[in-house]
């Protein structure tokens, strides 16, 4: 890695460049703009309001006495129905329709190595279709 800042500064110093002096005002600028990174990471966040904690509890105090309300409000057992009996609790077989499929054995003319080498040839001549088609040329 030496060897590399040493050949960027040897690079450096051969380039033959004039900076203006409006740049040079831009860039001590922005130099002089920047502030160190633990300066940033020791600031103290600022407190606060009260009135922010206070409106912010609230807030949840009456989400959750809303969310109370509502559940004691809906009937989740629905009404009593007192002629029910266990019988009518039995789960009944849900019936599918029947699909008439027309099944037939694939039926191979050869080998699988020479199916494959023929499927292959007939993928390549589809894209050699299509390209002649589309008529890309990169």
């Amino acid at each position: 890695m030496d060897k590399l800042a040493n050949r960027l500064r040897e690079d450096a110093a051969t380039i033959d460049a004039e900076i203006s002096a409006q740049l040079d005002s831009r860039i001590q600028a922005s130099l002089n703009a920047i502030e160190p990174e633990t300066a940033r990471r020791h600031r103290v966040p600022g407190r606060r309001p009260v009135s922010f904690w206070l409106a912010s509890s609230l807030t949840g105090v009456a989400a959750a006495l809303a969310v109370i309300a509502i559940l004691n409000v809906v009937d989740t057992n629905g009404p009593a129905d007192v002629s029910r009996t266990v019988a009518d609790t039995t789960v009944q077989p849900i019936e599918l329709p029947a699909i008439d499929l027309d099944v037939e054995a694939a039926m191979l003319t050869g080998p699988l190595a020479q199916e494959l080498e023929d499927l292959q040839a007939d993928l390549k001549k589809a894209e050699e279709v299509v390209r002649g088609d589309v008529r890309i040329d990169f």
